[in-house]
């Protein structure tokens, strides 16, 4: 069978399945270039190194994300947009944990700036503003959602639910609920208190 000629989309994609399988931490090159058959040394024609191809799967991972997201939160709003946007992140981090845990790290200034990041900031953006928060407010919007769901997949992933009735799944939608409840009457007061 020939072999497909390598290109850095196909090595960061290689490193990612890679880091769903064995951890994001234990991706180095020598693996890499083994799972596409090649010399470490090839791979240097194509990527910078060991970060940047770190970089690459943190901005593969942000891509696929978003899509999910989109396809998720597709002509919903508010309540049923949030859920989406929670279950689409949740299911990701199931599906492809090495590139969730990628998505953990700080992001380089090049990813910061990518396209794949930008869209999926437009997307989380675009939920929160169906309950009319100010524009002052969403960043602060962002980060509560954003530790909600990164904690509570962490402790599903180490088995912290697992010693307690109900079934995790059951505290997941009370989660989402609550945050609806909050950034639902969130954005009414500061409507009343004409913030802007």
């Amino acid at each position: 069978m020939p072999r497909v000629p390598l290109s850095s989309a196909g090595i960061i994609a290689a490193a990612a399945d890679l880091a769903d399988h064995d951890g994001f931490d234990t991706v180095v090159l020598s693996d890499v270039a083994r799972a596409l058959g090649v010399q470490t040394a090839s791979l240097y024609n194509h990527v910078h190194d060991r970060a940047a191809v770190l970089d690459g799967i943190h901005e593969l991972a942000l891509g696929e994300l978003a899509e999910a997201i989109a396809a998720s939160v597709a002509g919903r709003s508010r309540a049923d947009a949030l859920i989406g946007l929670g279950e689409a992140q949740r299911d990701y981090a199931r599906r492809f944990p090495g590139r969730w845990a990628a998505l953990q790290r700080v992001a380089s200034p090049t990813t910061v700036k990518s396209e794949p990041a930008r869209r999926l900031a437009t997307l989380t953006l675009a939920v929160l503003r169906g309950y009319e928060l100010p524009e002052a407010r969403l960043v602060h919007a962002v980060r509560m959602l954003g530790a909600m769901v990164n904690g509570f997949v962490a402790l599903e992933r180490t088995g912290g639910f697992d010693h307690r009735d109900p079934e995790s799944e059951v505290s997941w939608g009370f989660a989402l609920d609550a945050l609806d409840t909050v950034f639902t009457a969130w954005g009414s007061l500061e409507k009343k208190a004409g913030r802007p």
